[in-house]
């Protein structure tokens, strides 16, 4: 059973979600939370293993309370969910430890999704969001050398497909190889590249020109 916690200053988007989850196999809404302060007290009490964030909040804003959250010793997956898609948010929400990004009118699907790769270890970003992301990457400046060196070959072309939204099972495909291979590889490269998700992963790989359009 997937336990989520809601935080979003408004009502009826908790009802909404509520509603969502609530009709979903494997998931339980455990508590919900109207200011960031709030939500960062009932998430340390009740251990979700995902927090659903508003960014705009009374007392706390999203991004601060995610950023509170996901320095705990045991922090819950935490996806921010907002109406806003303003650049400054997407980054704010990944540098304090957002696991996915999701617009509210991204749909049913999209926010389901999101939560069970949330709690799958995965990260998920609203679709309009993470080409805008990348391309935004892409066109930066390095920020640090790609090191692609300390990169098996293999484990870069696990990085590529990550950085084109493939599922682990679609890269094992891919690959032609297992799961757990897949799986291995991923916490390689996370070690090496100290990447805490599968965005930050997919931005090393854009930020380093390792994905072509």
């Amino acid at each position: 059973m997937i336990r989520v916690l809601l935080a979003d200053d408004q009502e009826m988007v908790r009802t909404g979600f509520r509603l969502i989850l609530s009709a979903e196999d494997g998931m339980e809404v455990v508590g919900e939370a109207g200011t960031g302060v709030t939500a960062v007290e009932l998430a340390r009490r009740l251990k979700p293993d995902v927090v659903l964030m508003d960014i705009r909040m009374p007392d706390l804003d999203g991004l601060a309370a995610t950023k509170a959250l996901t320095a705990d010793p045991e922090p819950p997956r935490v996806v921010v969910v907002t109406t806003f898609d303003l650049d400054e948010y997407v980054y704010g929400a990944l540098r304090a430890g957002a696991c996915g990004f999701l617009l509210k009118d991204a749909g049913p699907r999209l926010l389901v999704e999101a939560v069970r790769a949330a709690s799958n270890g995965d990260a998920l970003v609203s679709p309009s969001v993470t080409v805008r992301l990348l391309e935004h990457l892409a066109s930066k400046p390095k920020a640090r050398p790609a090191a692609t060196g300390t990169l098996s070959p293999r484990e870069l072309d696990v990085v590529r497909a990550v950085a084109r939204g493939r599922t682990n099972s679609e890269i094992a495909a891919e690959l032609f190889v297992s799961l757990s291979t897949v799986k291995t590889h991923l916490t390689n490269v996370h070690s090496k590249l100290t990447t805490r998700n599968r965005v930050e992963i997919a931005a090393w790989a854009w930020e380093n020109g390792l994905v072509q359009d």
